[in-house]
C-alpha cells in the first residue's frame, strides 16, 4: 500500500470509499507520458540500429531487418516498460508526470501479469484505429481497453 494511504483512509467518512479520493489521469496527460518515453527509446534505440545495420535501416519496407532489430526494437522496449512498471509502477514518462498504474479493484500494486496483460492490451487498443486508447477520453475511470483488460487504472501519484 502506498505511504500515507492508512491514515488517509482513516480520516475519511465511513461512506467514502479509497477509490472516491483517486484522481484519474485523463488523456493528454498520458499522452504526454507516452511521448516522453517514446523520446527515451529513441534516444537509445536509433543509435545502435545505425550502428547495425546502417542508414539504410530506414528506408528498409521490411518489418523486422534482422535478430539485433528484433531484439532492439521489440523485446527491449517490452522488457523495459515491464520492468518500470514491475519496479516503480510507472514508466520514465509517468514518473515525470507523476502518475502510477495501480489494480483498479483495490488500489494495491497490479500483479505482474496484469502487466503482462496490460502490455499486451496495447496491441488491442491499437487495432481498430486507437479507439482503445481514445476510450480514455469518454471513460469515466480514464481506462484504455488494455487498462480494462488489465484490471489497472492510471491515477495521479500520491506520494
Amino acid at each position: 500500500m502506498m505511504s500515507g494511504e492508512l491514515l488517509r483512509r482513516a480520516q475519511r467518512g465511513p461512506k467514502e470509499s479509497p477509490r472516491d479520493s483517486l484522481r484519474y489521469s485523463g488523456f493528454w496527460r498520458r499522452f504526454r507520458a507516452v511521448l516522453i518515453d517514446t523520446i527515451i527509446l529513441l534516444i537509445i534505440t536509433i543509435p545502435i540500429l545505425i550502428s547495425l545495420y546502417g542508414w539504410d535501416y530506414f528506408e528498409s519496407e521490411a518489418l523486422v531487418a534482422g535478430i539485433g532489430d528484433f531484439l532492439i526494437s521489440w523485446v527491449f522496449p517490452a522488457a523495459a516498460t515491464l520492468v518500470f512498471w514491475v519496479y516503480k509502477q510507472a514508466t520514465p514518462g509517468k514518473m515525470l508526470l507523476r502518475m502510477k498504474i495501480i489494480d483498479a479493484k483495490n488500489g494495491s500494486k497490479p500483479s505482474i501479469l496484469q502487466y503482462i496483460i496490460r502490455y499486451a492490451g496495447y496491441f488491442v487498443s491499437m487495432i481498430p484505429f486507437g479507439l482503445g486508447y481514445l476510450w480514455i477520453v469518454w471513460d469515466p475511470q480514464k481506462q484504455g481497453w488494455h487498462d480494462k483488460l488489465a484490471g489497472t487504472i492510471v491515477v495521479h501519484a500520491i506520494d
